[in-house]
């Protein structure tokens, strides 16, 4: 077992907020291991090989912050009047003023504080203090500091938030309930064996008029790679500021009506190719990628009405930079594979001179892959249009991963922002009692900060876009994350701190602006003041029924958050049907990842089954956990007696699918994210299928 840490080098993680203790899931003190925190202090840039070193580095922090004339950031929520310390050589004159967002100036006001100076680096700082305004815009603004006898000036980002991110007029008076899905197992006749966003549209449109659904949650559709294999988890992207070109529908493409009839010809020959995917019994992502793009690369290389032409670039002056690095990385990655890291040293940088020479080089994939982006924007935004138009107050709901891919285009892109040699993961819990590693490198505090939140910025304006609303899964994440060193298993990692004011305040900014709702997975292992500080912003919690109890009875209906979206289950439990059968018990059996003996396990999970029937009797409603069907609808209408702003219902449930989507802790024991629909006997389910049934439309009775 590793030694605890020195009280120095205790000291100096909790200065960069690095746990070195915390407590589990079963309420047990538990110290972080010595090897631990110096792998993650060296991953934060840090010199930790030595005492001396460790002594150096803890007389750096101050150093650090005195060195700069600003701060690296500064975020504020509207109406505060936060003081700025400005660094300057001693007794040298300093303004300070604000830049806005719209180009307008303010001035800062200096603040008669008196701060003793130092030396840093054998030359005399003085600090000096200065007061924002109270009444500065919500945006995104600069400040600038003019230091006399200094050539030029220092400029920071300042961000000025929402006090509280206000329900929008959908939420404000009453409940809104919704359909929760994975699109890519919303399979019809028109998929390429992957659900599209035509299928989204076609189920959006359904739940709105049929059904009257306000909402449609569903999967991140972040980009994954460009080549195969392609990952199947969309919780483990190459970007999350861009999305997968996989979701799009090649037969909504304006462009198809204006293709002679030979290329026709061959998109139709394509297609059909596609379609005949429908038929697997799991989902092939390959296959149907290589079809899919075969007919878009047809499409694309007959050109667009100058219309088109016009509207395609300015998307790309729009997106900027982001765009064209993401669009680079996806070329190179068809010329030297998707990990960029065993790529020539020359191209492990996006800013290089030899990435700049193979773009040229490469100018038409390039712009191929930049088209995608411009066509699957036009998409998502014609899906929210109808969503709307069929009666959804909300309409499309998206999903935000926790991270990226570490082989991917924002670990090469953003390197720089990423700790290297870190996963990001869960410690041990209920469900996952070993701990679990998602394989992604974790953002570093400090260099989020010193690029003014310009990257987080950019990627939650792309994910609520022409939304409704967005999920933060693991949104605890934005206050700490579970950092496993690599080598380490998921058991042994630790906590480090995130600056949750300057996240969740820039969160609420750009949902704000978007006109969106902000809903945040807080389940698994919480600090309690998190969910009091998501209440305080605005943002809306996670219940699932099955994981809320009080006093070992399932929570009361009334006792529910009213700021949350409740469910029956979540994609980390199999659908309700499965969960009667206790198929997670047999299944994480199987795959060895109990921590105690199954019998044990099973009599738990049929206690908890007979004690959600117990409480649904008490309310008048069916109860008998045999009658699977009725059974499900019982819950949803036990929850429909809860004060929670939204209710969702899985499309799993509605049509009575027993198998799990994805079975956390594992990567190739299980198909996780590559099981289409079924049905209750396993037969693959259409979304044609779904929307002809009745058993939607009855249990969209009880929600309405």
């Amino acid at each position: 077992m590793s030694p605890s840490p020195s009280p120095e080098l205790a000291d100096l993680a909790a200065s960069y907020r690095v746990a070195t203790d915390y407590w589990d899931w079963q309420g047990r003190h538990t110290e972080v291991s010595q090897e631990s925190i110096t792998a993650v202090l060296t991953a934060l840039g840090l010199d930790v090989s030595s005492p001396d070193a460790i002594a150096n580095e803890r007389e750096e922090i101050w150093r650090k912050e005195w060195r700069r004339t600003l701060p690296a950031c500064v975020v504020a929520r509207e109406g505060w009047t936060p003081w700025v310390p400005v660094h300057v050589p001693h007794g040298r004159h300093v303004h300070v003023e604000i830049e806005l967002e719209d180009g307008g100036r303010r001035a800062a006001t200096q603040v008669d504080r008196w701060v003793p100076s130092r030396i840093v680096d054998g030359q005399e700082i003085g600090e000096a203090t200065f007061a924002l305004p109270g009444d500065l815009p919500l945006g995104w603004h600069r400040l600038h500091a003019v230091v006399e006898g200094v050539e030029g000036e220092a400029v920071t980002t300042l961000v000025v938030t929402p006090q509280r991110l206000e329900l929008p007029p959908a939420l404000a008076h009453r409940r809104a309930w919704g359909l929760m899905t994975q699109v890519y197992q919303l399979r019809s006749a028109f998929s390429y064996g992957v659900g599209d966003l035509g299928d989204l549209a076609d189920l959006a449109t359904f739940g709105g008029a049929e059904l009257g659904a306000d909402w449609v949650l569903v999967n991140p559709l972040h980009a994954a790679q460009a080549t195969p294999p392609m990952e199947a988890s969309p919780y483990l992207p190459t970007t999350r500021r861009f999305v997968n070109p996989i979701y799009i529908r090649v037969e909504d493409l304006p462009e198809i009506a204006y293709l002679d009839a030979a290329t026709r010809a061959r998109v139709a020959e394509v297609a059909a190719t596609g379609h005949a995917l429908n038929d697997g019994a799991t989902i092939d992502r390959a296959a149907s990628w290589a079809a899919k793009r075969a007919a878009l690369e047809l499409v694309y290389a007959a050109g667009r009405s100058p219309r088109r032409q016009r509207a395609f670039d300015g998307f790309c002056v729009r997106e900027g930079q982001g765009l064209v690095d993401f669009a680079t990385w996806c070329a190179l990655t068809e010329a030297h594979g998707q990990s960029w890291r065993e790529w020539p040293e020359e191209l492990r940088r996006p800013d290089s001179p030899a990435v700049a020479q193979f773009r040229d080089a490469n100018e038409a994939a390039v712009d191929f892959f930049r088209w995608l982006q411009w066509v699957l924007e036009d998409q998502l935004a014609a899906t929210q249009r109808l969503a709307k138009e069929a009666g959804m107050r909300l309409g499309v709901i998206h999903d935000l991963a926790v991270g990226v891919h570490p082989d991917g285009a924002d670990s090469w892109g953003l390197a720089d922002a990423l700790a290297r040699g870190i996963d990001v993961g869960a410690p041990p819990d209920q469900f996952n009692q070993l701990g679990q590693n998602w394989s992604q490198p974790p953002w570093r505090p400090d260099r989020l900060a010193e690029l003014g939140y310009a990257p987080y910025r950019d990627m939650l304006r792309t994910v609520l876009r022409d939304s409704g609303g967005i999920r933060v899964d693991h949104v605890i994440g934005l206050f700490r994350l579970w950092w496993v060193p690599q080598g380490l298993s998921a058991k042994e990692g630790t906590y480090v701190s995130y600056d949750h004011e300057a996240l969740i305040g820039i969160l609420c900014l750009e949902a704000h602006r978007a006109g969106a709702v902000v809903i945040g997975e807080d389940l698994g292992v919480v600090q309690p003041f998190a969910r009091d500080f998501m209440k305080e912003r605005g943002i809306l919690g996670t219940s699932i029924l099955w994981f809320e109890w009080d006093g070992g009875l399932p929570l009361a209906p009334e006792d529910y958050r009213e700021l949350c979206l409740a469910s029956v289950t979540t994609h980390d439990l199999p659908p309700t049907a499965g969960y009667l059968e206790l198929a997670h018990v047999a299944l994480r059996e199987e795959l060895g990842l109990l921590t105690r003996p199954v019998e044990q396990e099973a009599a738990a999970e049929r206690a908890a089954i007979a004690a959600v029937a117990e409480a649904l009797a008490r309310r008048g409603l069916p109860a008998d956990p045999n009658e699977v069907a009725e059974f499900v609808a019982s819950m949803h209408r036990y929850l429909a007696l809860s004060p929670a702003k939204m209710l969702g219902v899985a499309v799993t449930d509605l049509i009575g699918d027993r198998r799990a989507i994805n079975q956390p802790g594992t990567d190739k024991e299980y198909p996780n994210w590559c099981l289409p629909l079924s049905g209750p006997d396993g037969s693959l389910v259409t979304l044609e299928e779904i929307t002809s049934a009745s058993a939607p439309r009855r249990l969209a009775r009880y929600l309405a």
